[in-house]
């Protein structure tokens, strides 16, 4: 099943499409397109900017002469980078008047994704937003360098930087992510098990099997985009936020289901009402117990938990 960024920048490559045949410009960047995307998303967090990014770079593409492309994948990297970077900037002022918590926009994603160790972890709401904390540059050398592999060369194209300028950023940005990054991996194992018992605990109003899975310090997110209700600031403590919970998933109940499901590579939780999704709940786990609850509720968010977007390195 084809995602719907698929099927949009399948529309602008299809323009190219004569008599059924595609030129070698389309060829490529289709056969490239996830990985576009991919990079994209982990640098804005957001699909639907992830997908302009891949419309943008697609009509740089097609005007370029491939004759004096030595790799068409480092180029692509590298258009894609630009478009996300100036994209980055401008979600940067538009996400200081956001209403509420800005949370990344969450993706149902295939198994395939979880097997990838660190391809799971780099997409996880938990990381995402760890990386929201750097400068635009970092950010961008940082997702190009750990996440991708790509040589400090082709960073450098990429940045607009120097390859020793593209070094230290690669040091400062890895220092700050080691600092604020979960304390380890946690198997997808591990993460369902707490959430079973998330789920069991919200499911029945259970406060002390609430307060047993959560973590002294947790900290709730809640993203409404001032369309739907959610927390306004974030919650922080074992105690807050177990009763919070209690009381709203309490009320209810009784119309509504919380089930499990792989979002961003990682086991989640989806709250429906009447089989419509309402809110994804993703968390960060440190030590066993969930240190982190983040629930999008804005409806523009969710066009992406439909079908499975796929993500690849």
């Amino acid at each position: 099943m084809k995602s719907e960024h698929s099927e949009r920048t399948d529309d602008a490559a299809g323009r190219a499409d004569v008599g059924g045949c595609t030129d070698p410009a389309t060829d490529a960047f289709v056969a490239h397109r996830n990985l576009l995307f991919t990079v994209a998303y982990e640098m804005l967090g957001s699909a639907a900017d992830a997908e302009d990014v891949l419309q943008e770079t697609w009509l740089r593409w097609s005007g370029v002469d491939l004759g004096t492309v030595r790799d068409q994948r480092a180029y692509l990297v590298r258009i894609t980078t630009r478009q996300a970077l100036s994209r980055l900037r401008t979600l940067g002022r538009r996400r200081e008047s956001y209403v509420g918590s800005w949370l990344p926009e969450p993706l149902l994603t295939a198994p395939d994704v979880a097997e990838d160790v660190e391809l799971a972890d780099s997409v996880s709401m938990a990381m995402l937003l760890v990386l929201e904390t750097l400068a635009p540059t970092e950010r961008a050398v940082f997702v190009l360098r750990e996440v991708f592999d790509l040589g400090y060369d082709e960073i450098a194209e990429a940045v607009d930087r120097s390859p020793a300028a593209v070094r230290q950023i690669a040091h400062r940005a890895r220092a700050h992510v080691a600092a604020r990054r979960p304390r380890g991996v946690v198997s997808p194992t591990e993460t369902r098990e707490a959430l079973d018992a998330f789920r069991r605990a919200a499911g029945t109003g259970d406060l002390q099997g609430l307060l047993d899975i959560l973590a002294p310090d947790v900290v709730l997110l809640g993203d409404g985009g001032g369309v739907k209700q959610a927390v306004l600031r974030p919650v922080t403590g074992a105690d807050k936020v177990a009763r919070l919970l209690a009381a709203g998933l309490g009320r209810i109940a009784a119309s509504s289901s919380l089930g499990p499901a792989q979002v961003n590579g990682s086991p989640a939780l989806i709250l429906r009402f009447d089989g419509v999704i309402d809110t994804v709940v993703a968390v960060r786990i440190d030590d066993g117990l969930i240190t982190g609850l983040y629930a999008v509720r804005n409806p523009e968010k969710l066009s992406h938990m439909r079908q499975e977007t796929d993500l690849c390195r």
